[in-house]
């Protein structure tokens, strides 16, 4: 009987010792998907930077997944298209896609003006609230870019 318990106590704890969630955008799953061997590439230049293990690429992440609701819709759904625009972003840099990259730059600049108009409508502490994460995207795309043009 004391073996049974034991198994079963054993079971369970093993059983319940599972690997952190990964929220993140840019999971393991979509680097094996999409990422090509360096033969399959040839001869095209890629990008030199490793975004999974970039600080900047994971503060976007970051940025992504806790970005606030608005009380205005259409904010909210121009915000949703900025996230998608940093998403591809981050995923065409690890995919060394730089005709992709800079399309998501570029939707991610439209979006960015948008909102900006938005902001006029909004009361102060939210306006604030933006204001930070937008700066703090800019400022790590701003970085990464750099980055980039340095190599």
């Amino acid at each position: 009987m004391k073996k049974l318990f034991f198994f079963g106590v054993l079971l369970i704890i093993t059983s319940c010792a599972t690997e952190k969630l990964n929220l993140s955008p840019l999971s393991n799953n979509f680097y094996s998907e999409t990422k090509g061997s360096d033969s399959d590439r040839g001869a095209k230049k890629g990008f030199d930077i490793n975004i999974k293990e970039n600080v900047n690429a994971s503060e976007i992440s970051n940025l992504i997944s806790t970005f606030p609701k608005f009380k205005n819709n259409g904010l909210n759904d121009e915000v949703t298209s900025l996230k998608y625009s940093l998403q591809n972003y981050l995923y065409a840099i690890d995919a060394n896609n730089s005709s992709g990259k800079n399309r998501a730059v570029k939707s991610f600049e439209k979006s960015y003006k948008k909102i900006q108009k938005l902001r006029q409508k909004l009361d102060k502490d939210d306006d604030e609230v933006l204001n930070r994460y937008l700066v703090r995207l800019k400022t790590n795309i701003s970085v990464i870019e750099d980055s980039l043009k340095g190599n």
